[in-house]
């Protein structure tokens, strides 16, 4: 089961209405853990590992650049140069 720490949890718990323009699906840091594990959700280490993971997934990347893809509703920027990728 991966590890998220502080950064990563608050990020997801102040832009989760990316996801969910319909409200809040977390109120704290352990509600943000808890959903992250439970939706598969992976931290990447870069903008390359962003797009290498849709490649694996299966996505047809072919004419969209790396800012489409880091506009997807499922990727969220940490601000230290990780991504969360929202699985499931």
């Amino acid at each position: 089961m991966p590890e998220f720490d502080d950064a990563v949890l608050k990020c997801f718990l102040e832009n989760q209405e990316q996801l969910f323009p319909e409200g809040r699906v977390c109120e704290d840091l352990d509600e943000a853990r808890d959903f992250l594990e439970e939706n598969f959700a992976i931290v990447v280490n870069s903008v390359e590992e962003v797009m290498e993971y849709f490649e694996e997934e299966g996505l047809d990347l072919e004419g969209l650049d790396a800012d489409s893809i880091l506009e997807a509703d499922e990727v969220f920027e940490v601000g230290d140069g990780r991504y969360i990728i929202i699985e499931g």
